[in-house]
């Protein structure tokens, strides 16, 4: 009985260590120190939320920027993406009826020029985030939608650029819901 009691009282006292203060103090310091992402990197527009830096969203208009694919449409509850080897047949159709897709909503853009991110998944399937070739190639479609100027089109694309991180690692992407929101306030005036 005595075995019983000192492992019950060992038991709370790290489930209250562990499950409770560890917590706290884990959000109290991510809270402190980077209160923006330790919220989510949420995205408010007048006063609302309309997404995350994080967390990609599907743009299917032809007047947006569109995204990467997602085989999972972006529900962060469920992230992941079918793990195909590069020989499966239904990656090779995937990729192929990306790619007829593209060039239906595309035609101006011959195919040699679209970077693989608009026709692939990425391994998450929540990538919010595409290459700077990938927002120019789809700007001549978002010109003729929206009436804006090829001109600034690239200007909006060029600002919404962000470089390597530290100037080393990765590539420059481009968030599509921050490119889309600065579009829509373009398309606005």
């Amino acid at each position: 009985m005595q075995l019983f009691a000192s492992s019950l009282r060992i038991s709370l006292v790290l489930m209250l260590l562990c499950g409770v203060v560890y917590n706290l103090a884990a959000t109290g310091i991510a809270q402190t120190l980077m209160p923006h992402r330790a919220s989510g990197s949420l995205i408010e527009e007048d006063g609302r939320i309309v997404g995350s830096e994080l967390i990609g969203q599907t743009f299917t208009e032809p007047r947006w920027f569109h995204g990467r694919l997602s085989s999972i449409g972006y529900a962060a509850d469920g992230s992941g993406t079918p793990n195909y080897a590069p020989s499966n047949p239904d990656l090779l159709e995937r990729a192929r009826q990306s790619a007829l897709d593209w060039q239906a909503a595309n035609p101006d853009v011959p195919l040699s020029e679209v970077p693989l991110d608009l026709v692939t998944n990425s391994g998450s399937g929540l990538d919010p985030d595409i290459s700077p070739q990938g927002a120019r190639v789809q700007i001549p479609r978002v010109s003729a939608e929206t009436g804006i100027p090829q001109a600034e089109l690239e200007q909006l694309v060029e600002r919404h650029t962000a470089p390597r991180r530290l100037g080393l690692f990765g590539e420059p992407t481009v968030n599509v819901l921050e490119l889309n929101l600065a579009l829509r306030e373009a398309a606005s005036k």
